[in-house]
């Protein structure tokens, strides 16, 4: 009889690592995740959301640029705890604009994710509260309310005159994506459908909007209404309500106890 080797071979070896490997992590290890992967991506997202919204600037506005470093923390019976560092681009150039580190925490109950994050951003606040100034101007020298629809259109520009209520509705409509997104549910801003200005007594400006949210990995539209108020130097405050919601109007304001306040100055609102 032909006898055999007991000894595997090197290609099974790996081959049983790579089937074992995600078992041989000890419960509550930290583990690192490809930078590039989707959970990763998209909780830098949900961190980007809280910060854009808590500081309720449309000239302090920033998107992702590339993440650096990625680990999950997932102890069992416990909530989910990512640690991320990325680099920052602004919203409008589209430069770089600075480095970040947070945490995001998702709550297993049904709640906004929990966000902690510190950045070094090479845009000064000085610049920041002139682009918002002249914004704020600008909105409040029209001649009559401002309305719009489908913003961006098809071909996916926007008219220069819409440019203020499009970077107001990326800022509100931060914390729409931040409060319902989830650890497998991230969100976009696909498009403004339609917009309404309101007009006030005081020197507040007030608009109402519908938003279209992409989100992902459904690719579902969801539709939400939005009602914003904002005052540079002042919180931006938001109600909304999204037709995928079953618990009626929600609100929210900028720079509530949360750990954003490291990074950027907390003002009163008086209303």
């Amino acid at each position: 009889m032909q006898g055999f080797s007991a000894a595997p071979t090197g290609a099974f070896l790996l081959l049983l690592f790579s089937l074992l490997s995600p078992l041989l992590v000890p419960a509550g290890a930290e583990q690192e995740l490809e930078p590039s992967s989707r959970l990763a991506t998209a909780a830098a997202r949900v961190a980007l959301h809280y910060l854009n919204f808590q500081a309720g600037s449309p000239g302090a506005l920033q998107q992702l640029g590339q993440i650096r470093k990625a680990t999950l923390k997932n102890i069992p019976d416990s909530d989910p705890k990512y640690y991320l560092r990325f680099t920052t681009k602004d919203y409008q150039s589209g430069e770089t604009s600075g480095t970040c580190f947070a945490t995001v925490l998702y709550p297993k109950t049904k709640s906004a994710p929990v966000v902690t994050i510190k950045c070094m951003n090479t845009k000064d606040q000085k610049q920041i509260e002139e682009e918002d100034n002249r914004l704020y101007q600008k909105i409040r020298h029209q001649t009559k309310p401002i309305t719009g629809n489908n913003i961006p259109d098809s071909y996916g520009n926007i008219e220069p005159a819409l440019e203020p209520v499009w970077a107001l509705a990326v800022a509100g409509s931060s914390y729409i994506m931040w409060e319902k997104s989830t650890e497998n549910l991230s969100y976009f801003m696909a498009q403004v459908k339609s917009v309404k200005q309101w007009i006030r007594k005081d020197d507040y400006i007030e608009f109402d909007y519908t938003v279209l949210l992409h989100e992902i990995p459904t690719q579902e539209i969801i539709s939400c209404h939005m009602r914003l108020t904002w005052l540079p130097g002042h919180p931006l405050k938001v109600k909304y309500f999204c037709a995928s919601d079953d618990q009626g109007l929600k609100d929210g304001s900028g720079m509530e106890s949360g750990s954003a306040a490291e990074i950027l100055p907390e003002r009163g609102a008086n209303f």
